[in-house]
This record gives C-alpha cells, structure tokens and sequence, in this order.
C-alpha cells in the first residue's frame, strides 16, 4: 500500500510533464526569439560578465527549441540540448541579425 502514493505522484509528475510538451511546443511562423532574448543572447556572446536575466533568457530560448531540462535520468542529453542550442544559434543568426539592423 505504501507504493500507492509514490506511483501516482509519478504518474502525475508524467501527465504534467507531456502536457507541458504538447502545450509548449514552437510557435507556428513568426519569429522564435524576442527581442529580449535577441539582446541577451548577444550579451552572453561578448565576454562581459553575465547577469542571471541573461541566463534566464537563453534557458528560454533552448526551451522553445524543444529542450526541456528534466529533474530525472535523461537517456537523450547531451544530445537533445546540443539540438535546441544548434536551433537557436540558427534562430539568433536570422533572427537576431536582421532585428539589429533594422
């Protein structure tokens, strides 16, 4: 009886976990990246010190990538987080680039 509670908090934990994926997947069309996370990005790129927003922005960007750091054994990393980073470098260069000239 006492693996009850434990099983249905992780079944829970998992519910949560895949809503979270089938509802924060990539916006359709338009740009990925805000201008914040366009400035930020650029920030961390010099070699000034960084600021936690700084930090905070680029973990927002790998997520909207499709990265989802996870609390528990991830059988895919460092694989799935190279991919959202190899993404939002593509995203930075297009996006990023033509907002700064603008």
């Amino acid at each position: 009886m006492e693996r009850r509670p434990k099983n249905r908090f992780m079944l829970t934990a998992l519910a949560l976990q895949l809503a979270g994926c089938a509802a924060g997947g990539v916006p359709p069309g338009g740009p990925h990246l805000s201008a914040t996370e366009c400035r930020d990005l650029a920030a961390l790129r010099s070699n000034a010190p960084p600021t936690m927003a700084q930090h905070q922005s680029e973990v927002a960007a790998l997520r909207k990538a499709g990265y989802a750091p996870s609390p528990w054994n991830d059988p895919y990393y460092p694989e799935d987080l190279q991919v959202a980073q190899h993404r939002v470098e593509q995203w930075f260069a297009t996006e990023c680039q033509q907002s700064q000239a603008g």
